[in-house]
């Protein structure tokens, strides 16, 4: 039989390791997403993603990255992370896939997803990795003070075709116009070598292809899945990307 000081000395001993065993658990579940758009958009194309994860649970933030420069989009996004309470899985699409893998060595970014976007060593740039035809330029509209935005004729068949066409113009004429220098600079860090990721590849992108996307994705040791349609099957199939946001929070929370 126990006595009673054998028994509070049991009690003294086990409660440290339940307390051990429990905040294990909690530190283990990743709730906070950061989700970072590409050029000739803004952080509302997001939206149907954001509501499906708020709806289970999330924490969710978009960064509003000015496209002005890649420092001052990393910058953008360090303010965002900055904010979060722990853990975060940090997403990006199309060129913000590159601003995340600067920004990716944050001490909350537990886990990196790309969607349809460009995964960068250190030393290239985005602008970089766009495969180069002489005969078949990229559809860009130049600015005198250095900005592209994406030609008005080609942008729905070419970057939105994935959507429904009044969402498509609507994205068109609200473009956001990209840093031609900010699209050219070379990353000086590459998060996915040190965080696990994720990626969403387009079957039918016509801005990335998808050959481009899975040799980033295997080079990067990503978690590769395919979604059909174009740059921004995202949004089209934006259950499947919100899974995927929801998978790497698991997995991340599991290294």
């Amino acid at each position: 039989m126990y006595s009673i000081s054998k028994f509070a000395l049991l009690m003294a001993a086990s409660v440290p390791l339940l307390l051990v065993g429990a905040s294990g658990a909690f530190a283990q579940e990743i709730k906070n997403v950061v989700m970072v758009h590409g050029a000739w958009a803004d952080g509302s194309g997001w939206r149907p993603i954001y509501e499906i994860l708020k709806e289970e649970g999330y924490n969710v933030r978009m960064v509003q990255n000015p496209l002005t420069s890649l420092e001052d989009d990393v910058m953008a996004t360090d303010r965002v992370l900055d904010r979060m309470d722990g853990p975060t899985i940090l997403v990006g699409h199309s060129y913000g896939g590159a601003v995340i893998t600067e920004a990716g060595d944050h001490e909350n970014v537990a886990g990196l997803v790309f969607v349809q976007a460009f995964a960068p060593d250190v030393g290239e740039s985005p602008f970089g990795l766009i495969p180069q035809d002489p005969n078949h330029p990229p559809p860009f509209d130049f600015t005198e003070d250095g900005f592209a935005f994406f030609n008005e004729a080609a942008y729905v068949p070419g970057f939105a075709d994935a959507l429904p066409a009044e969402d498509a113009e609507f994205m068109r004429d609200s473009q956001v116009p990209i840093s031609v220098d900010g699209g050219s600079t070379p990353l000086t860090v590459a998060a996915w070598k040190d965080k696990p990721s994720w990626y969403q590849l387009a079957d039918a992108d016509h801005v990335i292809p998808p050959e481009a996307q899975e040799q980033m994705a295997n080079r990067a040791g990503a978690t590769l899945v395919t979604v059909s349609g174009g740059h921004l099957a995202f949004i089209a199939h934006a259950q499947d990307t919100a899974q995927l946001i929801m998978d790497a929070a698991e997995g991340a929370a599991a290294e």
